[in-house]
């Protein structure tokens, strides 16, 4: 599915922007009003991380509708592993433990932020879970290395000590009838009980599913559901409609009295802005301008399109008092 750029989605962009603070999490809300020029972000007191270096990461990788998670079970049970990791939750034996599923999303941008624990307060419970088990086997479940990686370090968890691929579990057969099921049916297994699940997710449950490989532990079990969304197919977002929404956000303010140009820097699911721009000040100084304006480009851009914004630039050509 192709997202093109619209010449309206500006003028609503002017309108939703303002909405992006109560609409995001309370510890993403970044209000101007809350900022002075004494206090910027950097200067707010170091919060204490959690200490997961006794955890031994293992990780389990491949494409989506490949098996992973009919297979996670069996995998940790071979490598002696306590706790899974899978798109959002924390699960033990088939009971969840901590987190919240990405299938209970009601659409795929959502739910690719939950499976990145993106969202503060349930990376917050995650992390509490997790440090209260250290030390531990923990494995992860993506669809790539790279999104192993983007996981890894937003839990600030040790690299893996070994990386197993679907390929290594699973026939080329298997894998072919797995994706055949995905595409068909539109249904994913999570690896946890139906009792567990039901709790746990917005779409429809289609069956229990019985673990080919037998298990001392009654509640390690399996269960097919049907999320509200799909996966299938590309989402697309012009770079033309990313640059839109980045003269959107800039404008939105009295401090900003041009723009000279806006670059983007893309790779398959992140962006880095370069912005130059002239400012004037009134009652706050050019840093805090352009702090505020970093921030409200880097919460915006991630709202509006569920990318990860690594980094945005800013340069002050000239100041008017």
């Amino acid at each position: 599915m192709m997202m093109e750029p619209r010449t309206e989605t500006g003028e609503s962009l002017q309108g939703a922007a303002s909405s992006v603070a109560e609409e995001l999490p309370p510890e993403e809300k970044c209000p101007e009003e809350k900022l002075s020029e004494k206090k910027l972000p950097e200067e707010k007191p170091l919060v204490r991380k959690p200490d997961l270096s006794t955890i031994e990461v293992y990780a389990f990788v491949g494409p989506a509708g490949t098996g992973k998670s009919q297979r996670a079970s069996q995998v940790a049970r071979q490598h002696g592993i306590d706790l899974i990791v899978d798109d959002g939750l924390v699960v033990s034996r088939g009971r969840i433990m901590a987190g919240r599923s990405a299938k209970s999303e009601g659409n795929m941008v959502r739910a690719i932020r939950r499976a990145l624990f993106e969202y503060p307060a349930h990376r917050a419970e995650v992390l509490g879970f997790l440090e209260g088990r250290a030390p531990c086997r923990l494995m992860l479940l993506a669809t790539s290395e790279g999104m192993m990686r983007k996981i890894v370090a937003k839990l600030g968890l040790s690299d893996p000590v070994k990386i197993i691929g679907i390929t290594d579990v699973a026939t080329q057969e298997e894998i072919d009838n797995a994706l055949r099921e995905r595409r068909e049916k539109k249904q994913h297994v999570v690896p946890v009980a139906r009792t567990q699940i039901q709790r746990n997710f917005a779409g429809k449950l289609v069956s229990q599913l019985k673990d080919l490989f037998k298990s001392r532990d009654r509640d390690d079990g399996r269960t097919i559901v049907k999320p509200p969304f799909s996966f299938d197919g590309h989402v697309t977002i012009g770079r033309e409609a990313i640059l839109e929404m980045c003269r959107r956000l800039v404008v939105i303010g009295d401090h900003v009295r041009k723009v000279h140009e806006i670059e983007l820097e893309t790779d398959d699911d992140s962006l880095e802005v370069n912005l130059a721009i002239d400012v004037r000040l009134g009652s706050r100084s050019a840093l805090l301008i352009a702090r505020l304006l970093q921030r409200k480009i880097s919460v915006g851009l991630s709202y509006f399109t569920g990318m990860d914004v690594r980094k945005v630039n800013v340069r002050i050509h000239e100041i008017e008092l």
